[in-house]
């Protein structure tokens, strides 16, 4: 009985986290695309960066949250090697798309360091 609680109870968890994953990501795009309409940008270019830049950001945050949901799920309900391989798989992927994901926000691989400004004193 206690068993079946708390099986549905981490169940419920990681469905909330899933679910927080998507709001964030629709959120983003609808608030990107509401910002990009209503951006008074001098370039469309500028526009479209900045379009660009709030998906992707909402996209990496989703992203965080599906991998944390993926964890729980696994090693709370079902820790067993052919999951625990499903779940280094999954991870794997996800990290892939969040590394390409910067790069195309920031044009730079994520464990470089940002470009430093020179600035004229």
């Amino acid at each position: 009985m206690r068993s079946e609680v708390f099986r549905e109870s981490i169940e419920l968890v990681s469905l909330s986290i899933e679910v927080l994953a998507i709001a964030i990501i629709a959120g983003a795009i609808l608030y990107g695309i509401g910002r990009g309409v209503f951006y008074r940008a001098k370039k469309v270019g500028d526009a479209y960066a900045l379009l660009k830049e709030r998906i992707g950001k909402g996209l990496l945050l989703g992203l965080e949250f599906l991998i944390a949901a993926d964890i729980i799920r696994t090693v709370a309900l079902d820790p067993t090697l052919r999951s625990t391989a499903m779940l280094g798989l999954l991870v794997m992927i996800r990290t892939f798309l969040s590394w390409s994901i910067v790069v195309e926000i920031e044009g730079r691989w994520p464990w470089k360091g940002k470009p430093e400004t020179n600035r004229e004193e």
